[in-house]
């Protein structure tokens, strides 16, 4: 009997079992992300792929994903485990070295989903580019634009093969049932007309803010702002909505004409500190405590841990909490949580320590976070009507082109976790959006009508589940060579490599606009940061549609 990783192929001719075998995924970085990918792998059983192997460099969590998504065995086989990344490129090049021998070898993954931190993703996916797997990328896809634009070019080198493999981005607001709802309302059905305006809201969440930009990995904008780290999702959204046309339309993007944003870090900082909390550094040691909003002893213990609840954000302070719940003791798990959440340092601590530390105990005004806890982004569009074509009027050639304007607002001090709203204002009507429901207003006839689109559960709306699905079914569709990678990159994944670069940089504009207290042109711009730097990268035939119209 034949087996394809473990899958049983029976008599099936090996042509057949390499046609029909499901696709084997890497998972590089066993954090929340990575859990809630390969989650949506595991847990949708109409798709043709599994997780194949995991990367990553702590242990605890390494053998933990193991068990948990790739195999029940009490020892992994060769292929299936990597500490590092580097672990598993040398064991691929190794693999496929053979097999140009005609050695028997064990097949290899067809994908990869990154999921590390942001600063890594350039150099991983530099280096994976050469072997053409199919990449999901972890949004941000770099915390530079330097580095965007360097990704761009290992996956589209100048004057390379077509492309040979599907690339994804973590962009999963694109894919909730909610969000693909509003687009068919906006683009397809035209039911408020053409866009003249929109306000959307990301509130990020008065806890959540504290834990992952405050006390956690994004707090710092040296690690990027948090527009990048947080909102390039959302930005990618807006543009989604008010640039891309929709997918049964050949018309190039409607570009922005400026873009402009202002936002500081308003509240968590010392100048804000309790004074009742005097100079304690840790919420386990702080006469404030018991009375603070911000108590890491509240968030993590009392609110979460003492109710049952190991999984995010108690598994980023501790990862082997969920291990230690899931054997039951408890009270080990509380006592190792409370541990962690003790730690704190003194005048003797080297700073170099206190930097590069995460201290998910210490006071939120005491900590060494620099990133806007509250900002608004305003895109503007001028009319930019399509070129004369037979008899088509200026209002066909304006249909979706007109002049409009967007704003963005990323809040922190809300009681909405990551549950996005906003108002979309056209020339027939208006919509009121939440995370659940779509209020469409008719001016004519003066009547609303309220769409409730399928929650399906999961992150972002259903958001993370359905991004995984249509990796998946646009890497199925090239391997049986149902279709060629453009065309399933076009049909499954409704995002482009350009599309990514477009929406980051928007972001990188608008971060320069705050920081010099400015209006940013955005064809200037975006000619004096992206093609001038990718002509120095020796990218001669950058797609104009992509970001600029001059």
């Amino acid at each position: 009997m034949a087996l394809v990783n473990g899958h049983s192929g029976g008599s099936i001719p090996p042509d057949l079992i390499q046609e029909s075998r499901p696709l084997s995924f890497l998972i590089i970085g066993a954090g929340s992300r990575g859990n809630a990918y390969a989650t949506a792998i595991s847990e949708n059983h109409t798709i043709n792929g599994y997780v194949g192997a995991i990367a990553e460099p702590i242990t605890g969590k390494r053998h933990s994903f193991w068990r948990k998504y790739v195999s029940g065995r009490k020892e992994p086989r060769p292929g299936e485990v990597f500490e590092t990344w580097q672990e598993f490129l040398d064991f691929e090049l190794d693999r496929r070295n053979r097999k140009e021998k005609s050695e028997p070898v064990l097949e290899g993954v067809d994908g990869v989903f990154v999921c590390v931190l942001d600063e890594m993703h350039a150099e991983i996916i530099t280096t994976l580019a050469p072997l053409h797997l199919h990449i999901m990328s972890e949004k941000p896809l770099a915390t530079t634009l330097q580095d965007c634009l360097r990704i761009y070019r290992s996956l589209k080198p100048p004057g390379g093969e077509p492309d040979r493999a599907i690339f994804s981005i973590g962009h999963v607001l694109r894919y909730s049932p909610h969000n693909m709802l509003l687009r068919q309302l906006l683009l397809e059905d035209e039911v408020i007309g053409d866009v003249l305006s929109i306000e959307h809201t990301e509130p990020v969440g008065y806890w959540h803010f504290s834990h992952s930009y405050v006390r956690g990995n994004w707090r710092k904008e040296s690690m990027g702002p948090s527009l990048l780290t947080k909102s390039c999702h959302d930005i990618d959204l807006l543009l989604w909505l008010l640039c891309s046309p929709p997918a049964s339309s050949t018309n190039p993007p409607h570009l922005p004409s400026s873009v402009s944003s202002s936002g500081s870090l308003l509240y968590f900082k010392r100048s804000r500190k309790p004074a009742l909390a005097g100079n304690a550094t840790n919420c386990l040691s702080c006469p404030a405590e018991p009375e603070c909003l911000y108590s890491a002893k509240k968030i993590y213990v009392q609110d979460r841990l003492a109710k049952g609840i190991a999984g995010w954000p108690v598994n980023i302070v501790a990862p082997e909490i969920e291990d230690l719940m899931g054997q039951g003791e408890k009270g080990t798990a509380m006592r190792m949580l409370e541990a962690e959440l003790a730690r704190d340092y003194d005048t003797s601590t080297p700073q170099s320590e206190i930097d590069g530390k995460r201290w998910f105990g210490r006071c939120v005004w005491e900590a060494d976070n620099s990133v806007c806890d509250d900002q608004v982004v305003t895109m503007t569009w001028e009319e930019t009507p399509l070129p004369l074509n037979g008899s088509k009027g200026i209002e066909s050639r304006l249909r979706g082109r007109g002049a409009k304007v967007a704003t963005f607002h990323m809040v922190a001090s809300t009681e909405k976790q990551c549950e996005r709203r906003g108002r979309i204002y056209g020339t027939k009507g208006e919509i009121e959006y939440d995370s659940k429901a779509i209020r469409v207003y008719d001016f004519a006839s003066e009547h609303a009508q309220i769409h409730h689109p399928h929650q399906p559960g999961g992150g972002h709306g259903g958001g993370d589940a359905g991004l995984v699905q249509q990796f998946v079914k646009a890497c199925e569709a090239v391997r049986t060579q149902e279709m060629n990678v453009a065309e399933a990159q076009r049909v499954h994944i409704g995002c482009t490599l350009d599309d990514v670069i477009r929406s980051h940089a928007m972001v990188f504009a608008a971060e320069e606009a705050r920081n010099g207290k400015k209006v940013v042109d955005w064809a200037e711009w975006w000619v004096a940061n992206v093609e001038e730097t990718m002509d120095e990268m020796g990218e001669k035939n950058l797609d104009p549609d992509i970001g600029s119209s001059t």
